[in-house]
């Protein structure tokens, strides 16, 4: 009896963690972001890891913190974590749009200043995209770390009268599928991304990407995914 309880505990977790990543606000910015950046398929890779990391050990860890506290206490916070997420990826999508109007115009006064006066196009943009790419990525972690999934909670407080084994077993299982799936879905959606060649895809992209997310942040808050 036990072990069918536990085992169907593991897979709800399994399923809610594949499930609730289906959801475009936790693939699409990772690929447009990554199109735009220019990020080989390998560092897509490690970011999405990274941040689905964050992600799902955020929600893990309240869930384990609700064993103590109690359940609804975590799940308002938790709660409250996810309804704002829509908001910080509006602002994320937003503020990465400025920034990347800023450095297309930025880019084409430089170009033609260089143009003019026969200095080579350089100005050190290969290491200011580099320090671009680090804040990227850890401004998306911190965005995925907020970003709780409240859904496992309850699986975790269930798993717990069984005792830890069977608590780690759950989170173990949950975390492995939501960043499975984050890995599978930003993969195949990169590999599209990048198979478009478009000269204005390539001197807007950071813009478009922040138009991007900022569509996807609003139509997450009005359907409530």
């Amino acid at each position: 009896m036990n072990d069918q309880y536990l085992l169907a505990l593991m897979v709800a977790a399994a399923t809610v963690g594949a499930l609730h990543t289906l959801a475009p606000d936790h693939w699409v910015p990772f690929a447009a972001l990554a199109r735009a950046r220019g990020w080989t398929p390998w560092r897509t890779t490690r970011v999405t890891f990274l941040c689905g990391f964050g992600h799902v050990t955020v929600s893990a860890l309240l869930g384990i913190i609700g064993v103590f506290i109690g359940i609804e206490a975590v799940h308002r916070f938790g709660s409250t974590l996810e309804g704002n997420a829509s908001l910080l990826l509006i602002g994320f999508g937003l503020a990465y749009m400025i920034w990347g109007l800023w450095r297309s115009y930025r880019g084409r006064i430089m170009h033609e200043v260089d143009h003019v006066e026969g200095v080579p196009h350089d100005h050190g943009h290969g290491r200011h995209h580099h320090h671009g790419r680090d804040l990227t990525a850890w401004s998306l972690f911190l965005f995925f770390s907020l970003d709780p999934c409240v859904a496992v909670l309850p699986m975790i407080i269930a798993a717990s009268s069984r005792g830890w084994g069977p608590v780690i077993a759950v989170v173990l299982v949950y975390e492995i599928a939501t960043i499975a799936t984050m890995l599978v879905l930003v993969a195949t959606a990169h590999a599209g991304a990048r198979a478009v060649r478009m000269p204005w895809l390539d001197r807007y992209g950071d813009a478009i990407a922040g138009a991007l997310i900022v569509g996807l942040g609003a139509l997450v808050s009005i359907l409530g995914i």
